[in-house]
């Protein structure tokens, strides 16, 4: 059975700085203030299947195989990640091809190398929408909308208790 993958990045406002496991900070400085991005990995079916997050300062492309680590379940093969044109990077491309998974996404338009998807793979971004009502799914706790927890561990498990609910919701 083909499963094609969903992932984005939610933007969250932090109030507090905080420090992940490793030292480093999960609250970046951005255009909207001190924010925290939670990026959600989804299955076809809208189904939230792992979760990290990083400071907003940070590109997202850093944390997407971080993200595919933090999968509950094992990546069918051939797995295919559908994103945004924020991931239009080759080295991530061959990594991802490396670990079994198709990265779908667009080419940026001031790309300069050849193309390396045909518009064949594209029309599987047609269900982005799916990632982007469950990201405002998880807007609607209070929580997860305005960061108010000062450890970072906290917050990842609000961000994990909303993604449960948001499964328990659709049953």
């Amino acid at each position: 059975m083909l499963l094609s993958r969903l992932a984005d990045g939610t933007v969250c406002r932090a109030k507090r700085s905080t420090l992940s496991a490793e030292g480093r900070p999960l609250v970046g400085v951005g255009r909207k203030g001190k924010v925290t991005t939670a990026l959600v990995l989804m299955d076809n079916d809208r189904t939230p299947l792992g979760v990290v997050i990083a400071a907003a300062n940070e590109h997202e492309v850093r944390h997407i195989e971080r993200l595919l680590d933090a999968s509950v379940v094992d990546l069918p093969r051939p797995a295919r990640l559908v994103y945004d044109a924020a991931a239009d990077s080759d080295p991530l491309r061959d990594r991802l091809e490396a670990r079994g998974v198709e990265l779908v996404c667009p080419h940026r338009a001031n790309r300069v190398k050849p193309k390396r998807q045909d518009g064949r793979a594209l029309r599987r971004k047609r269900h982005r929408w799916k990632i982007e009502r469950t990201n405002a799914w998880l807007q609607d706790f209070g929580r997860i909308a305005n960061r108010k927890d000062r450890l970072s561990i906290l917050f990842l498990g609000w961000v994990q208790q909303a993604c449960l609910f948001t499964i328990l919701k659709r049953f």
